[in-house]
């Protein structure tokens, strides 16, 4: 018999039998799993809480054959406040989607898990454009899994450069003024400086910047575009946020 305790996320839940939930976790230790969480649908079970989604806890858990079963969980911050608006929601709602996308189960990534956390606390206290933040996650999402931009070089000539118009969706970086622009998308210098900015520096450090409509744009632009076209399902999340801020515009 295998106990185990990790700090966790609760990136997504669904019912399973009469009264239980399945609960997928992105856990600190030990990466995405999915877990039953017994009688969690009961009105009085002591696991209603907990087992919400974006609910930051610490997790006993009993390692199955197939599956975990919850054991224990002690609450650190539900999170709730992320419920508050149509933007909280969606985009919480987005970050844990790109975990569930783009991470393999049992792949345990510590620094991802701080980058997610960071981002709901970010969310929870305002303290920051959301759709900036958004952007700098989906650069921590691409490095955890193969597909972090490069800004040292010309990703075709391998020229050192210090600005570019063009990011190749393919190499994922920049391409010099000399090289070919085939698969390439336009991006403004401001947007490149960004771009880099949230690409090189931690979650921690991106709560100031500011950014104007056009490089967010431009940014959303580029990096959907990459997520999109990399991983084996698209996210959802934003579509119908996207089109009622279109409607409302």
């Amino acid at each position: 018999m295998s106990i185990l305790k990790t700090r966790a996320i609760v990136i997504k839940t669904q019912e399973f039998k009469e009264a239980d939930k399945l609960v997928w976790l992105f856990t600190e230790d030990f990466g995405k799993i999915t877990a039953i969480a017994k009688g969690a649908r009961k009105n009085k079970s002591k696991f209603v809480s907990s087992t919400l989604p974006c609910c930051f806890a610490e997790f006993v858990l009993f390692k199955g054959r197939n599956l975990y079963t919850i054991n224990e969980v002690t609450i650190i911050d539900s999170f709730q406040q992320l419920l508050r608006d149509l933007d909280t929601i969606t985009y919480a709602s987005y970050f844990n989607e790109l975990i569930d996308i783009t991470m393999e189960n049992e792949e345990a990534n510590k620094q991802l898990f701080k980058d997610l956390v960071t981002s709901f606390y970010f969310i929870k206290n305002d303290v920051m454009d959301i759709e900036v933040l958004a952007r700098a996650f989906e650069t921590k999402i691409l490095r955890a899994t193969g597909y972090e931009l490069n800004f040292n070089q010309c990703v075709k000539c391998r020229k050192k450069i210090i600005m570019s118009n063009n990011i190749d969706l393919q190499s994922y970086g920049p391409i010099c003024k000399d090289c070919e622009k085939l698969n390439s998308i336009y991006i403004s210098n401001p947007t490149y400086n960004t771009l880099k900015f949230l690409n090189n520096f931690g979650m921690d450090k991106i709560n100031r910047i500011a950014v104007s409509k056009t490089s967010k744009l431009e940014l959303y632009k580029i990096l959907s575009t990459i997520i999109s076209q990399n991983y084996t399902r698209k996210p959802k999340s934003l579509e119908m946020f996207d089109y009622l801020k279109e409607y409302e515009n």
